[in-house]
This record gives structure tokens, sequence and C-alpha cells, in this order.
């Protein structure tokens, strides 16, 4: 598999100059003033990365949405909800209350309703997304998931986060697309207001020169992950990450880089060397979900742990998964310099 993925960012390699081309002069447009930005009414805080999927937008979203709630703001999320059913414009929850189905607004988006407890909606077009999301929701600042390539609309904040060890892993992770993983180069980053590491779940790692002087004179800030406790997606139970060291577990995930999320169930103390790994965004269907339970007796494992995004998509599944343990890693994103991340905030606002 991996060298047929290989072989196939070789013959794609051609293409990187095409789409270097084509994604510079469209950020010559917007950057000169021949593409114009629409002013939203209510202040905008966009999230983005440089990089495609695993860099933990998801966990910082959450970690905004509750940041802004806490400082009395009614904040919304708009998404444009990779993977759903459905097209358009669809108000996905109101006052933290679901409005539709995890289907049909995407696993992403569901997840942030549920732990962020904000509204939120999805649309192709930020644009219009963002007009009728003020209208739905008489909303007071806009939080952008995924907004740093989709210009069109102004914001007040441009935070890029940045996955440190994905840089360091693998050449194609330092790589422009259709070859890479990369969607713009690292001097995109002179757009940003501010960059946030995110060093997952590993000690901190060097900010590399190469990507850290094009942050030059900008705010930096410090991410990690904490995984706090398991919860049992059937019945919301949660329980301590004690309760799990020694355990043999088959280990169910269909997110974009599961490396941190095993490395971090290894340093746990938990056997995960029965593994599922799917396609990031994957939903399942009912054989997949009858293949885990196979599986899982094969494998003689003790419960089936997954993530939560994985969790959300899952739970539908609960009277087909009613004779097995299957739990959830609950995962939030810290910020080491959280007292500077908020006043830095509070004076884009």
């Amino acid at each position: 598999m991996n060298n047929l993925l290989a072989a196939l960012r070789f013959l794609l390699y051609p293409l990187v100059p095409v789409y270097l081309a084509v994604t510079a002069m469209r950020n010559y447009f917007f950057s000169a003033g021949i593409l114009n930005a629409e002013k939203s009414t209510v202040p905008v805080i966009s999230i983005g990365n440089i990089n495609t999927g695993g860099s933990g937008k998801t966990p910082f979203v959450i970690y905004l949405s509750r940041l802004l709630r806490s400082l009395g703001y009614k904040p919304s999320v708009l998404s444009r909800g990779y993977g759903r059913s459905t097209k358009g414009y669809l108000l996905a929850a109101k006052d933290g209350n679901l409005t539709a189905s995890v289907e049909k607004c995407g696993d992403e988006i569901y997840q942030t309703v549920i732990e962020s407890g904000c509204s939120a909606a999805v649309s192709e077009s930020r644009v219009e997304g963002a007009r009728r999301l003020i209208t739905d929701t008489g909303t007071d600042v806009i939080v952008l998931d995924d907004g740093f390539q989709h210009r069109w609309l102004k914001r007040n904040l441009d935070l890029v986060i940045f996955d440190v060890s994905a840089w360091l892993s693998h050449p194609a992770q330092r790589m422009l697309l259709p070859a890479g993983n990369l969607r713009e180069l690292p001097s995109a980053l002179k757009r940003a207001d501010a960059v946030i590491l995110n060093h997952k779940f590993s000690e901190n790692l060097k900010y590399p020169d190469e990507v850290r002087d094009y942050s030059e004179g900008k705010k930096v800030f410090n991410a990690r992950y904490s995984a706090t406790s398991f919860r049992d997606i059937k019945s919301g139970t949660e329980y301590s990450k004690k309760d799990f060291t020694g355990q043999k577990s088959l280990v169910v995930c269909g997110i974009a880089n599961p490396h941190s999320f095993f490395t971090a169930l290894s340093a746990m103390g938990i056997d995960t060397a029965e593994q599922m790994i799917f396609r990031d965004h994957k939903f399942y269907s009912n054989g997949e979900v009858q293949l885990i339970r196979k599986r899982f007796y094969a494998s003689n494992a003790q419960s089936v742990i997954t993530t939560h995004k994985d969790a959300v998509k899952l739970q539908q599944f609960s009277r087909e998964l009613d004779d097995i343990d299957i739990y959830a890693l609950k995962i939030e994103l810290v910020i080491e310099e959280a007292e500077e991340f908020k006043v830095f905030v509070q004076s884009k606002l």
C-alpha cells in the first residue's frame, strides 16, 4: 500500500507546479484587490491550516468556541461540512440543539456542536453561510472552520494551526498537492495573525526554521492534546483512563492522522495491536459494523476503542453493538499560554 501511494505521488509530481501557479495567482488577486472579500456584519475568526487534514482544527474550534462563550459572546461555527450527504446551506444546530443528522451536516460539525454547545451551520459558500447563520441564530461572532484558504469572507482574526509532528514525520507532509499534503507553502503564514503549534501528545517539538521564518513578528502559541477520560458511546457514562490500563482493545478509527491517537492509547498501557483503520470522515455501514463485531470476538479483545469523531457516527448502531463494550477517548486541546491567547482574541473583537 505504501509503495502504491509513493508511486502515485511520483506520477502526480509534474502537476505540482500547476497547482502552485493557480494558488499563487488566486492569492495575488485577493492581495491586490482584484478579487474582493465580503465583510460580515459580525466579527469573524478563521481557523485553518496549510496542510490537508489531521492538524487539530476541530479540537481547536471547540476550544475557541468554549472560550468565546466564557467571555460572554454568542459564537456560531460555520463549516463546509466535509463528507456530508447534502448540498448548500444547512443549519446544523441552534443554541447547542442539533437540527440535522450527522449524515446531513458532517461528522466534524456534529462533534463540535456536542462538545461546544454552540449554534452551527454548513455551507460551501462561506459568504452566504455567514449571512444566513447570523439571521438564523442571532450570533455575535462567527468561528470559520477551515477558513484559511477560503478568502471570500473577510475575517477579524486569521488563526493557523500547524501540526509540528506531521511536518517532521514524512517528506510528503512538506510537498504541495497533488503529490503531497500541503495546501499552501509555509510562506502563506505571512497572511496569518497568529500560528498555533499543535504538539498533540508529544513533548514540545522544535518549530522548524523553514516554517518559523514566515511567522516572524507574529504571535505563536503552543497547544497540545489532553486525554481526559473514556466515554461509553451507548450510555454516555464516563470512565477514568486508569480503568483501561493493561486492557487489550480493538481500536477502530477513521481519521486523517491516526498515529497520535494510537500513541496516546499506548502511553496509557492499552494493547492496541488489534486495529481497524478506515479513511477519514468514514460513514459506517451495517456491513462494516458487523465486520467490527466479528473482529472483536475473533481477537478476544476486552473492548472497542474509537475516537469521538467516529463515535458520533457509530452511535446509530447501538442496537447492533449492544453486546460489545465500545468507548470513545475524550481528547481536549489545551493552549499553554491560555491567558495570553484569551487577551489576544479579545483584542481583535
